[in-house]
């Protein structure tokens, strides 16, 4: 059987979705079209992927098959892109740092750009990938370095603490989770969800998160940024879960509240990763020093101002 790369997108939209009618507004595809290239790919694999109902779709035990083996596809798509970044524009000599998305919402960038201002002969290139893939490619040497939260199995590379780094729910003040003071993620899953544009590592990493419970967030809005998600959330329109420093940037303006997220590993912290020290080279070694830095001055600030 071959498979298209539009049709594995459009099939994971459709089950992230559960309804093809969604699915196919996500992929930006019309339903007539979307509709008929799940039938062919059903239909050439000789296999139901979807069980229809009243209520959308779900996966079949081959859909959820087709469901990890696609992702595993774009998330390798992902890597090969993250790879090839830094030869475009003549920089083949950057060093690449990855990041989750609490690390690339709240400090890499500023970080890189201020020991750019003082290194003008470094190249950086700062990609953001869900942490499992992170692990992988600074394992695999195709990246110096990643910064994920301490949850991750993070084999034998080294490993250096950053700064605290919990996920919080973020809801209205007149939700009605909004008095609780901690709740867990299983609780949540009876909420609607607002959450970043499809394929955001925080939004695949709560999928996972979900899928042992027998239960997936049900997205009401998937959005751009923070900012976009969190007026969401103000508006009532779901509640959503994000890094405690992301929800702070807007927390107050919005009128919004965090809520402690109950299970252990909400309560991660933000962690530098890397081959071992002795095959890093300067130039990567006075990254990640700066990196540590500045991940500590900001918990500095953070807690000062608290």
């Amino acid at each position: 059987m071959a498979y298209d790369l539009t049709d594995l997108r459009l099939f994971l939209q459709v089950v992230d979705a559960g309804s093809i009618t969604h699915g196919a507004q996500r992929a930006h595809l019309a339903l007539a079209t979307a509709s008929a290239r799940i039938t062919s790919m059903e239909r050439t694999l000789g296999a139901r992927l979807l069980i229809r109902n009243r209520r959308g779709v779900t996966p079949s035990p081959a859909g959820w098959v087709l469901v990890s083996h696609a992702r595993q596809v774009l998330a390798e798509l992902a890597r090969m892109d993250a790879e090839l970044t830094p030869f475009a524009d003549g920089m083949p000599s950057a060093v690449v740092v990855l990041a989750n998305t609490s690390a690339t919402e709240t400090f890499a960038p500023s970080a890189a750009t201020e020991f750019l201002k003082r290194h003008p002969g470094i190249d950086i290139v700062v990609k953001e990938l869900p942490a499992q893939q992170i692990v992988e490619s600074v394992t695999n040497g195709h990246a110096e370095l990643g910064l994920i939260g301490d949850t991750v199995d993070v084999g034998q590379l080294e490993t250096a603490a950053v700064r605290p780094d919990p996920l919080v729910v973020v809801a209205s003040s007149g939700h009605a989770v909004a008095g609780r003071t901690q709740i867990a993620f299983s609780e949540c899953l009876s909420h609607p969800f607002v959450g970043y544009a499809e394929g955001r590592p925080l939004d695949e990493h709560l999928i996972g998160r979900s899928q042992p419970l027998g239960l997936r967030p049900r997205y009401r809005a998937r959005l751009p940024s923070s900012e976009d998600v969190c007026r969401a959330v103000a508006a009532g329109v779901g509640i959503a879960v994000l890094p405690a420093l992301v929800a702070a940037r807007w927390g107050g303006a919005l009128d919004l509240v965090m809520i402690p997220i109950s299970n252990s590993w909400a309560r991660r912290n933000l962690i530098l990763c890397s081959r071992r020290r002795t095959e890093l080279s300067e130039q990567t070694l006075a990254i990640a020093s700066h990196l540590l830095r500045a991940g500590a001055e900001q918990d500095t600030v953070r807690h000062g101002g608290a």
